[in-house]
């Protein structure tokens, strides 16, 4: 489970993207602290001296001449300037430098930067006032066609304090949000990615059933990312050429059968006429042998097609009974009984009728092959099952994943064949959506259709 977990793609594009933010937040993070630790002032101290000398320049109200005669601020900035005369003050000055209106403690007349107020709009400066260093801002206030300035003088030691109390709190800010964006990314990608390889996960789940009796199925583009759409194009395409390949060879199989059929009738006959051929019965028999198995060829040409099949209610005890009327001669001929039990057959089963004779015949056949004489092979006709049972020898453990491939026989098999009954009782099964299981016995075997 966990070397799945680490060979999957989301599982990767996951975990790759988590480093990469957290990564690049670190690096964020590094340079947003190094820059307020090493340059506080340009960082915080400048950015609230404007934004006081703003609300200063915003709060300036004229009389009807328009002349500044008071200055509304806002009530906390109000109460600042009014509890720390001596840390910070404001003033408005006329264009040419002169005092109209002050707080609490700069009333003085004289200036606090000399010049022209104009050369210093913008601007932070730091001077000495009373002997200690104070940084002004200057905006300009601009009213009809007069202009006027707004000048905030803060103290070095309370820019230190302010900018003290916030750089303090930056890494532990920082880090909380790089560890809340982390989490949320996390999860959003988590869904991202679940929904973008949803055509991948549809793709390899339509792949899973093709099988060789739906090759006529091709996986569906819809949605697909472009970048796989080429994979999805060869594996298409390579499914056509292989639908090609498996339709020529059953078309090869079931001709060759059909034309060999006639031949060996033929030859039988001859044979059958010529009263002088030595080892006339090995020859017979030989024919009759290369007959059975032209046979099986044909069958498993035709149940390896869904076409071939017709489904239709059909009752599964006649048919069991019309497989041991067939094979009735050949159970005499080995001393062997056959039994048929029905007690729990069901009324009808949605099945091929033929198809279902040569699965029964093919695996009760095996069954009288394997038998010894005076036994007895029971077919049993369940409510949901169908079972073959001999007192045969057995198969041994290590054949059993064996038994359904083609052209497979046991090593020192006794009885004639090509291998290839159970194949075509896997085939009709698969064909039916049964299921055809296979177990030993203490004395014998026993094969089970699940139906």
């Amino acid at each position: 489970m966990l070397n799945h977990w680490i060979r999957s793609l989301s599982a990767r594009l996951w975990v790759t993207s988590i480093v990469a933010l957290a990564l690049t937040l670190s690096a964020l993070a590094m340079v947003v602290t190094y820059s307020f630790n090493h340059f506080p002032e340009q960082m915080l101290g400048r950015h609230e001296q404007k934004e006081q000398a703003l609300q200063v320049a915003s709060g300036v109200g004229f009389d009807g001449a328009g002349r500044p005669v008071s200055v509304n601020l806002p009530e906390r900035l109000a109460w600042i300037f009014a509890a720390a005369p001596t840390e910070i003050r404001y003033r408005v000055l006329d264009a040419t430098g002169h005092v109209l209106l002050a707080s609490t403690g700069a009333q003085d007349g004289r200036p606090w930067i000399q010049g022209d107020p104009a050369a210093i709009v913008e601007t932070s400066k730091r001077v000495a006032i009373a002997g200690r260093p104070f940084d002004i801002m200057t905006l300009p206030v601009q009213h009809g066609s007069s202009l006027f300035y707004a000048q905030t003088a803060t103290s070095a030691r309370l820019v230190d304090a302010m900018i003290g109390s916030k750089v303090k709190q930056i890494p532990a800010t920082v880090r909380t949000i790089t560890f809340i964006a982390a989490i949320i990314f996390g999860l959003t990608l988590t869904v991202t990615v679940h929904r973008l390889l949803k055509p991948l996960r549809e793709a390899s789940s339509a792949a899973a059933l093709i099988t060789p009796r739906n090759l006529k199925t091709r996986l569906s583009l819809q949605g697909v990312p472009s970048e796989i759409k080429p994979l999805i194009h060869a594996f298409n395409a390579a499914l056509g050429r292989l639908e090609n390949g498996f339709t020529v060879q059953q078309q090869f199989l079931a001709s060759a059968a059909h034309e060999l059929q006639t031949p060996l009738t033929l030859v039988r006959g001859q044979i059958e006429l010529q009263p002088e051929i030595a080892d006339k019965e090995l020859l017979l028999r030989e024919i009759d042998l290369m007959a059975r198995q032209v046979r099986q060829l044909l069958h498993l040409a035709e149940v390896s097609e869904a076409q071939n099949f017709t489904f239709a209610e059909i009752s599964t005890a006649e048919v069991a009974r019309d497989v041991l009327a067939y094979l009735e001669r050949k159970a005499t001929a080995k001393q062997v009984k056959l039994e048929l039990d029905t007690a729990d057959a069901p009324a009808t089963l949605w099945a091929d009728r033929s198809a279902l004779f040569i699965l029964l015949k093919n695996i009760v056949e095996n069954a009288l092959n394997v038998s010894a004489p005076n036994s007895v092979v029971r077919l049993v006709i369940g409510a949901v099952s169908i079972e073959v049972i001999d007192q045969g020898p057995g198969i041994r453990e290590e054949h059993l994943p064996y038994l359904f491939k083609r052209f497979w026989r046991a090593p020192g098999a006794r009885h004639d064949g090509a291998g290839l009954g159970l194949a075509i009782c896997k085939e009709i099964a698969v064909a039916h959506e049964w299921r055809l299981t296979v177990s030993s016995l203490a004395s014998g075997t026993r094969f089970i259709v699940w139906t």
